[in-house]
């Protein structure tokens, strides 16, 4: 596909960018029963991506190499591939050059980004989810999923009418799993998320029934990110 065709979506780093992904529509994968909500997207099928994925009963995509690295959240359902089954709440890191064929029997939601790793990032994680963590909203709750290099995720839960900021000296994602919080005029309920660049604090207070939310605090753009030729 020629380059001046390439897909863009939110691909300006320098800019607060949210998007309410409930009120995004699906749009078919090239694997049938696979549909994806994109929060960010820059390439054609290649691409560097943030995006949530569905897998209908079923369904899967053929094997592949993740040559830029994938992580995801499995959100709803059970994810499945060759190391095995990933229930709601499970978090995965598959590092550049890794193999899988992803799929998923009884169907599932995850949320999932793509070439975003370092170059020099090789370490695979997979952490199942432990009963305090299933995305509760009735208490404080905080666990580190990944903490290297530049770059720290984890898994937040929040009581409700809180109020609270998060710092942001390189950058910041933050994706609501279940429950909803307000920052300025934005409500951002469950699937909302929102980039800020480094510099940029998010300032909030939690919704009524609480708040689950996956935290990334990172450069938006690894210096030394995977790289890809533009299909």
């Amino acid at each position: 596909m020629a380059h001046n065709s390439m897909i863009r979506v939110n691909d300006d780093l320098s800019v607060a960018t949210i998007v309410h992904a409930r009120q995004q529509p699906w749009i078919d994968s090239p694997a049938q029963g696979v549909k994806r909500r994109i929060l960010y997207r820059v390439g054609n099928e290649k691409a560097r991506a943030t995006s949530i994925v569905e897998y209908a009963a079923g369904s899967q995509f053929p094997q592949h190499i993740h040559s830029g690295g994938e992580e995801f959240l499995v959100l709803k359902g059970i994810f499945q591939d060759e190391h095995g089954d990933y229930p709601a709440g499970s978090y995965v890191r598959n590092p550049p050059g890794s193999m899988h064929t992803p799929r998923s029997d009884q169907g599932c939601t995850i949320l999932v980004k793509l070439w975003q790793f370092r170059q020099d990032d090789h370490q695979r994680i997979s952490i199942l989810p432990s009963n305090d963590m299933i995305f509760s909203t009735q208490h404080d709750h905080s666990m580190v999923l990944f903490d290297q290099f530049d770059e720290e995720v984890r898994l937040e839960s929040w009581c409700a009418n809180t109020t609270r900021t998060i710092l942001n000296p390189s950058g910041l994602e933050v994706f609501v799993v279940s429950g909803s919080f307000q920052s300025g005029p934005e409500i951002m309920e469950t699937w909302s998320w929102i980039r800020l660049p480094a510099g940029m604090p998010l300032e909030l207070k939690v919704g009524a029934q609480g708040a689950c939310v996956w935290i990334k605090s990172a450069p938006l753009e690894h210096i030394n990110v995977c790289r890809f030729e533009i299909e």
